[in-house]
């Protein structure tokens, strides 16, 4: 339970009454953070809820949900926090405020040691303002803390949250992630549902999960003035490992084929969604669920013609891809991946392929991210990203690739037919226009930030249109 030796010595005030701003090297820290969504501004933040998690007289470790006003849409962000008498000097380190030198918790064995045992070993920790309770996985891993000296690291290039690894000194002790979530939401976040679904179901195809840890806080633009979300999740670290697009890039810069692989690929996505169609529920598309996908899709298709206007000569072929998958049977609804690429699978030593990161796509609301969806989108997701390493290598090495992607596309495909049962090319037109609207997204996205690549989905497009 937060005790009062921070909010009135430190903040001036707690739960909404004042806002953290000005010099707060908080809030100058937490502007400089690859997680921080309003680039550019300097963060006011309020304190919605916060709870102590160990302390003493030298050393306090506190959980803050900060709710960010500096952007038109208010953000919440997950921020735990370690104040100590006498500063370390490490990566977390962040500022001294009224005699307490203020570290990123994630740096903290003591911090970390907690949130290992709420997933482990479950729990619930109480303040005035929020409630949090420990979530062991059905089917984890056991976690044997004696067996050797703890070690915790935190890993750099995370983008919209924090991972931290655990390792024991015992040579056969399962060695653990720990993922805090940055930016919160009500409801589950599916990397936590999924995965805990599909690990609880035995398959080998993701990371073991050990647990997570859910919060409840106050949120006055709800009914019951009441959020509920997840907060962090804790499984197995795969030692060794390459992201797909590491290894494909591989692949391709030695001409070398990736068919193997790729049909590998396809064999695990199509598992992926056998397990989650037996483990969540799945049923037929209505025709409300296809004018709700179908109207994404267009209003995707207007955003890229306003960003893009050499498409613009394309857009009635680009429409009547849209239109074809209206009048075209779909498979079933299920839950899916939701942002499957080759940076979303890991080539594990001696394990093979396994798929992680199931958030779904960043800029789709949690709510879109949670529903029932159509799995031909994480088939398209894997055929852009084939492409894009073709792309790659022309963009840089003028070197043409496609008959390389097209190759691995192929045998993707194939592999992925066989082993679910659906015959893709049967559901062509549907493929297309997934695929259509996943290059449209990546022509918005390289129009803003590197428009030297913006050729890549502009020449995908060309070609599903061919």
């Amino acid at each position: 339970m937060a005790s009062s030796w921070q909010s009135s010595a430190l903040w001036e005030g707690t739960n909404g009454s004042v806002p953290w701003q000005g010099h707060n090297p908080v809030v100058e820290w937490m502007a400089r953070q690859r997680w921080y969504a309003s680039k550019g501004v300097v963060p006011s933040l309020v304190e919605i809820a916060s709870w102590e998690v160990t302390g003493d007289d030298e050393h306090h470790v506190v959980t803050y949900l900060l709710l960010d006003r500096a952007s038109p849409s208010p953000v919440l962000y997950h921020v735990p926090l370690s104040y100590r008498r006498e500063a370390r000097e490490d990566e977390g380190l962040i500022g001294m405020v009224d005699g307490w030198w203020i570290h990123d918790a994630s740096h903290d064995r003591d911090y970390v040691a907690s949130v290992l045992a709420l997933c482990a070993s479950g729990g619930r920790v109480v303040s005035p303002t929020s409630e949090v309770t420990g979530v062991p996985n059905a089917g984890g891993f056991a976690v044997d803390a004696a067996s050797g000296a703890r070690r915790s690291r935190v890993l750099r290039g995370e983008q919209s949250n924090t991972s931290i690894v655990v390792e024991w000194d015992h040579p056969d002790s399962t060695p653990v992630v720990i993922k805090l979530f940055r930016t919160l939401h009500h409801g589950r976040n599916p990397d936590v549902e999924l995965q805990g679904l599909l690990s609880a179901a035995q398959s080998r195809s993701v990371p073991r999960a050990l647990g997570h840890v859910r919060a409840r806080w106050p949120d006055s633009g709800r009914s019951d003035r009441v959020a509920d979300g997840d907060i962090a999740v804790a499984q197995e670290f795969l030692r060794g490992v390459r992201d797909g697009w590491q290894v494909g890039l591989e692949f391709a810069t030695r001409d070398e084929s990736f068919a193997a692989n790729a049909a590998s690929l396809g064999s695990l996505t199509a598992e992926v969604h056998r397990v989650l169609r037996g483990e969540a529920h799945h049923r037929a598309a209505d025709d409300n669920d296809v004018e709700r996908m179908l109207g994404e899709m267009r209003r995707r298709l207007e955003l890229a013609l306003g960003a893009v206007p050499e498409l613009g000569e394309r857009r009635e072929e680009l429409s009547g891809v849209i239109d074809r998958a209206h009048t075209c049977r779909w498979p079933e609804l299920q839950r899916v991946h939701g942002d499957l690429h080759l940076a979303q699978v890991l080539d594990a030593p001696g394990r093979g392929w396994v798929m992680v990161d199931f958030e779904g796509e960043p800029l789709r609301p949690m709510n879109q991210r949670t529903m029932l969806d159509c799995p031909l989108r994480d088939v398209a997701g894997m055929m852009r990203s084939f492409d894009y390493i073709a792309g790659s290598l022309e963009a840089t090495m003028s070197w043409d690739a496609s008959a390389w992607a097209a190759e691995a596309r192929e045998s993707f495909l194939d592999a992925y037919s066989a082993s679910s049962g659906l015959d893709l090319r049967q559901h062509k037109p549907l493929l297309d226009a997934f695929e259509i609207d996943k290059a449209l997204y990546e022509a918005v996205y390289e129009s803003r930030n590197r428009p030297e690549w913006l050729v890549i989905p502009v020449r995908a497009i060309e070609r599903i249109l061919g």
